[in-house]
């Protein structure tokens, strides 16, 4: 989801899912129908419906993405960068043998010699 928009798409439609589902499992204990959903919609059983397969093909869209970027996918959701680990610095060179500068380091080519 590289989208702006789908994403929040997305998360609006998992937010109402998750709240209907909540609402829901509460209703059960306290004997009442608490389904937001089916009290938005009344008698038109169409609209709940479509409206619980875009739910559902939210949370699908949602979990491909999850396990595509599992760090709350924060990059290719909403289009901001992970932080990004600092690169560790590449050892020095030597200007003239190109041996890498470690302590100690003597370079076989002499003062004034080419490579």
């Amino acid at each position: 989801m590289k989208h702006k928009a789908l994403c929040l798409v997305v998360s609006i439609l998992i937010f109402i899912g998750a709240l209907n589902w909540g609402l829901v499992g509460i209703g059960g204990f306290l004997n009442m129908d608490l389904n937001v959903v089916d009290m938005l919609f009344g008698s038109f059983q169409l609209g709940a419906n479509i409206l619980f397969v875009l739910i559902g093909l939210a949370g699908i869209a949602f979990l491909v993405n999850f396990f595509r970027c599992p760090d709350c996918c924060s990059c290719q959701t909403c289009g901001t960068k992970k932080e990004e680990a600092p690169a560790a610095e590449a050892p020095a060179t030597c200007p003239k043998c190109g041996g890498e500068m470690a302590e100690g380091h003597t370079c076989p080519i002499p003062e004034g010699g080419e490579q």
